[in-house]
């Protein structure tokens, strides 16, 4: 597999900013636990015990020899394996890791890996050469935050989302799952910055978007790489969880749009990546409520079956940076999981305004 996935095998130098790809391998940890498996699928509640089957170091790179891609396999008594990977986001973003694994799942049942040049790699030539990233506006993340924020997970089952969906007023717009949940997490943000600051403040919601099949020239589902960018939602002090979702619904359909009429090849289209990350170092962190919401939702990672059966429970298993969640599909496809990172004193602030209990039925 690390033959066309290599830079996976190399290692970062600092100081050149550069992927060198040397082939000093990737880290691989074999583990037991005198546990079932059965003992930690929870439906609810604190999961930092995850981080447990997760290689450590929580993706950063801080030395020349550290390895940028580790694997964790974890034996449980009765016989279950828990497979943990960490990789770091200067190589790849959550579509890469995704394409990895079932990639990695796929040679594991061949007696032979296939080289084939319709199988995805990584191209020698970048989709987007580097030109230098602005500060990135939420709380600097590091090791140490492993004991501050913690790890909460809330559950949103199919009829859960029909629900939130059925609240909309302008029937002309569509909203998905992930936009629903997303003005229920941000709400119960502000909930948790209003009390922390006895005021309203205007808040920002900062997500993600995958680049892949969204420009106008094409990029392949399988590239690998960090092939992403950003975009906001701005809302003032009073919106209604239902217009949070509109405002989350243009949003996203504006920076669709855009990305659309841009070739990636293209001084307009490269620009137009590098603005969205120019405009979040232009945030005031003094007066705005920024957040953060990752969607991992559609990714089949549900899909990577090693020759034990597909994964009974996938985890986001990320750098924990205060208000910030992360989505990703139930195992059935139809529901919605969250992982939450907050400071444990907010907690009961955040699931009063969440509602968790209705929300959870």
């Amino acid at each position: 597999m690390l033959k066309r996935f290599y830079p996976f095998a190399g290692r970062y130098d600092d100081e050149i900013k550069t992927i060198i790809c040397n082939d000093k391998g990737a880290e691989f940890i074999s583990a037991k636990v005198n546990i079932k498996l059965e003992d930690i699928l929870v439906s609810e509640g604190d999961v930092t015990f995850i981080d447990e089957f997760i290689p450590s170091k929580n993706g950063f790179v801080d030395q020349l020899d550290d390895p940028l891609f580790a694997t964790q396999v974890t034996t449980f008594e009765c016989g279950s394996l828990a497979l943990g990977v960490r990789a770091t986001h200067m190589l790849v973003d959550a579509c890469t890791l995704c394409t990895f694994l079932n990639e990695w799942a796929l040679a594991n049942g061949e007696e032979n890996e296939i080289e084939s040049n319709g199988r995805p790699g990584f191209d020698p030539s970048p989709l987007f050469p580097a030109r230098g990233l602005p500060p990135y506006p939420l709380p600097h993340a590091s090791d140490n935050m492993s004991n501050k924020y913690i790890r909460k997970k809330y559950s949103f089952n199919e009829s859960v989302i029909s629900r939130l969906k059925a609240n909309r007023k302008n029937r002309t717009s569509q909203w998905s799952k992930v936009q629903s949940v997303s003005a229920i997490i941000w709400n119960a943000f502000m909930a948790v910055d209003r009390a922390t600051y006895s005021c309203r403040r205007e808040s920002v919601i900062i997500q993600p978007i995958n680049l892949r099949g969204r420009m106008a020239s094409f990029i392949p589902k399988n590239y690998c790489g960090n092939i992403w960018s950003y975009f906001t939602t701005k809302a003032t002090t009073n919106e209604t969880n239902e217009e949070l979702t509109d405002l989350l619904c243009d949003s996203v359909k504006k920076t669709v749009s855009d990305l659309s009429k841009a070739y990636h090849d293209s001084e307009e289209g490269q620009m137009m990546i590098l603005n969205c990350l120019i405009q979040l170092g232009s945030v005031n962190l003094e007066s705005t409520n920024v957040s953060g919401i990752t969607s991992w939702c559609k990714f089949p990672f549900y899909e990577a079956d090693f020759g034990f059966g597909k994964p009974t429970w996938v985890v986001p298993g990320t750098i924990r940076v205060q208000n910030s969640a992360f989505f990703i599909d139930d195992s059935h496809g139809n529901g919605l999981e969250t992982y939450v990172f907050m400071d444990a004193k907010d907690v009961p602030i955040f699931e009063e305004a969440l509602e968790v209990k209705a929300f959870t039925a």
